[in-house]
């Protein structure tokens, strides 16, 4: 069974930083292509960062040049490295699949102060 534990949330002023963490079990990590998700509150959830086939990255517009998208395979982890958080960043973040997702987990949430 996959399971998908989010981290390393929290409250933090604009212009910080947060770096996200999420680590996967079971056998999906290494054959898939991830993504990290958000969903504030009243909104639907979107697509923030991705891995791309070839090895690329894609970025929603909103979080492009601040948002960094990394994983390590040995510990069958993937990353969300924030910086210059603005208070639109405020929600609670998820990882999953980008195609075919499975369970999601419990999420992190982020907190972002003006």
């Amino acid at each position: 069974q996959v399971q998908l534990v989010e981290s390393g949330g929290g409250l933090v002023q604009a212009g910080g930083s947060l770096r996200l963490s999420c680590a996967v079990s079971g056998s999906i990590f290494r054959l898939n292509r991830m993504g990290w998700y958000r969903q504030a509150p009243g909104k639907q959830r979107e697509l923030v960062a991705a891995e791309t086939s070839g090895g690329g990255k894609n970025y929603a517009d909103s979080v492009k040049g601040r948002f960094t998208i990394s994983r390590d395979n040995a510990k069958n982890t993937v990353y969300l490295q924030m910086n210059s958080l603005k208070p639109e960043d405020t929600a609670v973040y998820y990882c999953n699949k980008v195609r075919f997702w499975v369970d999601w987990g419990q999420g992190t949430q982020v907190t972002v102060s003006s």
